[in-house]
């Protein structure tokens, strides 16, 4: 899986897909390639990569292909199935080198296609379960090439977003979903396909989502959209709702940089228009709930997978305490094996900063099925996972680029606490309890620019722990998802060990590794555990480990115990996560800077996780 860009048109194709393949650079791959159609009689050139797209453009220059082409496919490939190496990249060709295709996703039961391809005299050049649709949309010829793909893909099992193209039909794209997203455009003479909308800033005047099952066929200036069945199926275009700047860095060193700076303006986005002073609620017109809808669940069970994940179990506290109803947070790919306990009168919220998270997705649909009320809560407007809840709250955080989830995360929080706080309102808060609540909400951009002014001493904190062996993150209450998230971030960006732990398990087994190598950052900003945690970090300094503690403006006492000290602003407990993260994400982007990680990119991770 990762990226996948197309272009038919009458200008040459290859300067879009390159530009589009570096504009999804931020997803993660490991390999880069294209496929042209062109010339008389037309041909298909295939150029790939190991490495960046860098690497793909020495590769261009140094056997160019015809770059008069007006067709072609792009992809960059995170590996799944064989190695990162030219002949597992993609595209991959038919044997008889007249189709090419690029595919995310996984093929389930490729091993037992390819035998059987085998048997027929096919030959395999790579050990990616991909090139299995290359060789099945040959086998499957007859007719035209959208007809050759439906036959194709009606012998497979698994997920799939692709595209192909064939020396038989230049000038024509034949592309179609399942689990992975797909969005084609248009412009003028022009068609364009890609699995992420960022590729099509500026370039597409309209586009349309495709739906899992769909198949498109893309001609210059057009598309059509029919089922695998091949009947006529209408998705509406609409213009594009992306910002091209969006894709810059805007003078900042790094995007992670850049979206830790932005989180104040995204959570003001993501507030507007839903904080009701004067009710002491929220409004989320998306959820369609009514009162009496709320007051009936019995139960609220969110999932979620990584960052998200910690989101929502951040979100089932601030459920028990606004709503008084019985939280929990379920592991997503564990949601539809586990066979879990759900009714009518529960609510399922499903998290997904992409709206297209493989297991999230799974989730969803096994909630579905088992009669629950799904929300979702996702920053993609359009994505799949928003359009099969039906119901739920889009974030408006703005694009990410940097891997490593800031903003999306903050606006999360953010979203959960605004839907707690309206079932609490309809549940048991009063008026006055809810006003207490939407102004600790109203304050969350301000607490938030209070931490960033201190980007500075945060980097000079980083600089003395740069060079640590592990790190261990330990809080309470809504503090410990905040130490799971501190843990995620500084893993992901600078490679170094880092766990997070409820404060309280600290001393059932994770500090016999203390020493003085090992630093523990200690959230304990004031609220009802703060004391017990300032506890751990004198067992921590007992066993002469490094404390980094994050605490409330004008903490004595804590500073009694560390010169690490980062403060944030006083704020409710319910809300406090929210600095604090901030505080975590810069601390975690200068350990990374000093110890010079490619923090955009980190090494095996994507953006999207589209596949289980």
């Amino acid at each position: 899986m990762c990226g996948i860009v197309g272009f038919t048109g009458r200008t040459p194709a290859l300067p879009f897909l390159v530009d589009g393949l570096r504009r999804m650079e931020y997803r993660g791959y490991d390999s880069a390639g294209v496929a042209l159609v062109g010339g008389d009689p037309a041909r298909i050139e295939v150029r790939r990569a190991v490495g960046k797209v860098d690497a793909l453009a020495e590769a261009l220059r140094a056997d160019p292909p015809d770059e008069s082409a007006a067709c072609g496919i792009g992809h960059t490939r995170w590996a799944t199935h064989g190695a990162p190496c030219v002949r597992n990249a993609h595209p991959h060709l038919s044997p008889d080198g007249r189709v090419a295709v690029v595919h995310n996703g996984i093929i389930d039961n490729f091993l037992d296609l390819r035998e059987r391809l085998r048997a027929k005299g096919h030959e395999f050049r790579s050990d990616t379960d991909s090139e299995v649709v290359a060789h099945l949309v040959q086998e499957c010829r007859g007719g035209s090439l959208i007809e050759s793909v439906a036959r194709a893909l009606a012998l497979v099992r698994g997920t799939y977003g692709i595209a192909v193209v064939s020396a038989d039909e230049p000038g024509r794209i034949v592309v179609a979903r399942r689990g992975s997203p797909v969005v084609v455009g248009t412009a003028d003479g022009a068609a364009f396909v890609a699995s992420d909308p960022a590729a099509l800033a500026g370039r597409a005047d309209r586009v349309a989502f495709l739906d899992d099952g769909d198949l498109a066929l893309l001609e210059p200036g057009s598309f059509e959209v029919r089922s695998l069945a091949g009947e006529p199926v209408v998705r509406e275009a609409a213009p594009l709702d992306f910002d091209p700047a969006a894709v810059e860095k805007g003078g900042y060193e790094h995007f992670m940089l850049k979206e830790i700076f932005e989180q104040p303006e995204a959570l003001e986005n993501c507030l507007r228009g839903r904080l009701l002073p004067d009710e002491g609620t929220a409004k989320l017109s998306g959820l369609r709930l009514g009162p009496r809808e709320i007051a009936a669940l019995s139960n609220v069970v969110l999932t979620a997978c990584g960052t998200s994940y910690y989101a929502g179990l951040h979100g089932a506290y601030a459920f028990e305490q606004f709503a008084g109803i019985p939280a929990r947070i379920e592991q997503a790919a564990e949601f539809r094996y586990r066979n879990p306990i759900v009714a009518p009168d529960t609510a399922l919220v499903s998290l997904s900063q992409s709206g297209e998270t493989a297991d999230t997705l799974a989730a969803v649909r096994e909630a579905k099925r088992k009669g629950a009320l799904v929300l979702s809560v996702c920053n993609a407007v359009g994505s799949t996972i928003a359009r099969e809840a039906g119901r739920g709250v889009y974030l408006h955080a703005g694009p990410e680029i940097g891997v490593a989830s800031t903003k999306a995360f903050l606006c999360q929080v953010a979203a959960l606490e605004m839907m707690a706080l309206l079932f609490g309102r309809t549940r048991r808060l009063s008026g006055a309890e809810g006003a207490a609540i939407v102004r600790a909400l109203a304050s969350l951009p301000d607490l938030v620019r209070a931490v960033l002014a201190k980007n500075d001493a945060i980097a000079r904190i980083a600089e003395r722990h740069a060079g640590a062996r592990d790190a261990f993150y330990i809080g309470r209450g809504y503090q410990y998802p905040a130490a799971l998230e501190g843990a995620l971030k500084l893993k992901e960006i600078s490679y170094l060990h880092a766990e997070g732990y409820h404060a309280a398990e600290l001393k059932h087994g994770p500090i016999a590794l203390l020493d003085e190598k090992v630093p523990v950052v200690a959230l304990a900003p004031r609220g009802p555990d703060r004391d017990k945690t300032l506890g751990n970090i004198q067992e921590c300094r007992a066993r002469n480990a490094p404390v980094v503690a994050i605490v409330t403006e004008g903490d004595a006492d804590a500073r009694a115990f560390t010169e690490d000290l980062v403060e944030v602003p006083p704020c409710p407990d319910f809300v406090a996560a929210v600095p604090v993260v901030v505080a975590e994400q810069l601390f975690a982007y200068h350990v990374a800077r000093l110890r010079g990680e490619p923090i955009d990119k980190p090494r095996n991770l994507a953006k999207s996780v589209t596949v289980e």
